[in-house]
């Protein structure tokens, strides 16, 4: 499995921005979606993750209400929406996929991962 994430930009504290990761190469299943990020000098966290079709989503404590997960099956495709965002939220936003059908937010569980995308928020 390819992914492919595109989105990041830089925006100030209260903006938006819209995260897509296209999926490729897959294999059929029910693939799973997760996003992670990762800030600078810390670790990888989990952001949120939605299972295939998407009846099943987990958001971090921090982005509840504020990001928001979705995906398009008949596109491959998962967003997230990111709102109301703060500095905090600066990081390089990686999706990732997996095929174990479990909600997990292990990044351990995930064995397909893209290249990430950039998110700055300025106060």
């Amino acid at each position: 499995v390819q992914l492919q994430a595109s989105g990041g930009g830089s925006v100030q504290a209260g903006g938006s921005l819209r995260l897509s990761c296209a999926a490729s190469g897959l294999t059929g299943g029910r693939i799973v979606m997760g996003w992670f990020r990762q800030a600078p000098g810390k670790e990888r966290e989990f952001v949120s993750v939605i299972t295939w079709p998407g009846d099943s989503i987990l958001y971090e404590d921090s982005v509840k209400g504020r990001f928001t997960i979705s995906r398009d099956n008949a596109e491959n495709t998962v967003y997230l929406q990111l709102n109301s965002l703060k500095p905090g939220d600066t990081a390089v936003y990686h999706c990732a996929a997996q095929y174990l059908g479990t909600c997990s937010y292990y990044g351990m569980d995930f064995g397909s991962w893209g290249q990430g995308t950039l998110v700055t928020v300025s106060s």
